[in-house]
């Protein structure tokens, strides 16, 4: 499976973002995509990860900020990123997983400024 991730940048505080990931290869009916994010000097962590049932979870820290959807029928995952803050600065990952198998896409910037 190979992702590939768009839409990152540079953005004031309050500001919104959308990210998109397109999914290529074999891919499972069965599935989760999302996000996850790097910080520098901080470990990757979830942002948003949505089932192939359209069931999303979302990490406790974004408060409704942050919306994920998903297309099944292209295979493609997008975040909405509203009201954003310096501290969601970090290099955002387009993840897909299908049972034990995980697969990363390249990373993609966003960069929140105050």
């Amino acid at each position: 499976v190979q992702l590939q991730a768009s839409g990152g940048g540079l953005v004031q505080a309050g500001g919104s973002l959308r990210l998109s990931c397109a999914a290529s290869g074999t891919i499972f009916i069965i599935n989760t995509m999302g996000w996850y994010r790097q910080a520098p000097g901080k470990e990757r962590e979830l942002v948003a990860r949505v089932s192939n049932t359209y069931v999303p979870t979302y990490a406790a820290y974004l408060k409704g900020r942050f919306t994920i959807s998903r297309d099944n029928a292209k295979n493609t995952v997008a975040l909405q990123m509203n009201s954003l803050r310096p501290e969601d600065t970090a290099v955002y990952y387009c993840y897909y997983a299908h049972g034990r198998d995980e697969y990363w896409g390249q990373g993609t910037q966003v960069t929140v400024s105050s």
